[in-house]
């Protein structure tokens, strides 16, 4: 990770790396319309996605039947990335990949083949075989099973889900926050990034839609890699913890020689950036940095404060990297690129540009161009 100077210089400091396994294609959209208020799933020829003879037992077929409004055809989107009914989650048989690969009722068990994302393109997709909940030879006779097979954009395969959309102004929603870090730190709310979102209101706002969401995505992107996904809210390295304060600046280090290390969704650090951060924000940061680790809106401010205000390593701020097209590979050179950019760490910037074609996926964008630094 980086540490941000206010003179675009930076200091490198051990980095968390987190590879994303999967890459999703870009899957062909489709103009939204009203997710079923009652939790229905419906697809082809208006029918529902149903559970067979409303059996919760394991293996239990999942399949297209006429809607009823029972049980076994009620579904939540839930925050791990799961669709649920009768107590159990959407799963792929024998956790296969390939086309034809049918779709059951099973214990939840955080796996991989239960794992869904459902886009605002109406597909309903599993990240892990890069597959869309598909019906089996767009039959819509009842009792036709439902299986996962290459995304194309067909009447088949689209389908109107429970609504995950956000209801607070931010363009990504609760549900959708979820599945980009579904084993977060409890620390990392969703409720504190929209309550810092108050402290700049051009970021993610501004733009079209797909700007808007692009440059949410970018912005959460780096976060993810930063944080290994939301995992870490202090410094791991506390060896480093005295290297951060920088004694040549007027005020110096009130809070203490070793108080200044990584905290929060960037690792805001050193002295320096503490009390710019903390005067941009009106919050006495220089001599209460714990607040960073203590209060998740502070914490998601202190991420915001840079990505809107600083160029850091770049030429401009990640903001405006975003805003004016230049791409999300100028926000990685912002962030960290005196040490990824370049070919100097090629692994690093792969992991973040990952992130991103993954989180513009989940908000049914895509991801633009210029994605390398």
């Amino acid at each position: 990770m980086m540490r941000k100077f206010l003179t675009g210089l930076t200091l490198p400091r051990t980095a968390v790396v987190l590879v994303l396994g999967v890459l999703l294609s870009a899957l062909v959209t489709a103009p939204a319309s009203a997710a079923d208020p009652v939790g229905r799933i419906t697809g082809l020829a208006g029918k529902c996605v149903d559970v067979a003879w409303a059996n919760s037992a394991n293996g239990t077929p999942v399949q297209l039947q006429d809607c009823n409004g029972g049980n076994a055809q009620q579904w939540s989107v839930a925050g791990d990335g799961t669709l649920r009914a009768l107590g159990k989650c959407l799963d792929i048989v024998d956790w296969s990949t390939a086309d034809g690969a049918k779709v059951q009722l099973w214990d939840c068990a955080g796996s991989a083949n239960q794992k869904w994302v459902v886009t605002p393109a109406h597909d309903i997709v599993n990240p892990a075989a890069n597959k869309c909940l598909d019906v089996t030879d767009n039959n819509s006779a009842n009792g036709t099973r439902l299986q996962i097979w290459t995304c194309a954009g067909t009447a088949n395969q689209k389908w109107n889900a429970p609504s995950t959309s956000a209801t607070n102004g931010f363009v990504v929603s609760e549900a959708q926050f979820n599945q980009m870090f579904p084993n977060r730190n409890g620390f990392y709310t969703y409720s504190g990034l929209v309550a810092a979102l108050k402290a700049y209101p051009g970021f993610a706002t501004t733009g079209s839609d797909t700007v808007k969401k692009q440059e949410a995505a970018a912005f959460l992107a780096n976060v993810n890699h930063e944080t290994g996904g939301l995992k870490y809210v202090t410094e791991l390295n506390t060896a480093n913890y005295s290297h951060y304060c920088d004694w040549s600046q007027w005020y110096g280090c009130p809070a203490g020689q070793s108080a200044y290390y990584g905290r929060g969704p960037i690792q805001l650090s050193w002295n320096f950036n503490y009390k710019a951060a903390g005067d941009a924000l009106g919050i006495d940061l220089l001599h209460n940095p714990w607040l960073v680790q203590n209060d998740a809106s502070v914490a998601w401010k202190t991420g915001l404060w840079f990505w809107n205000t600083q160029n850091g390593a770049g030429y401009m701020t990640p903001h405006n990297a975003m805003v004016s097209g230049a791409g999300f590979g100028q926000t990685i050179r912002s962030i960290n690129g005196a040490l990824e950019c370049d070919n100097k760490y090629p692994a690093q910037v792969q992991s973040r540009v990952d992130a991103y074609r993954w989180f513009t996926q989940i908000l049914g964008v895509s991801a633009g161009s210029n994605l390398y630094c």
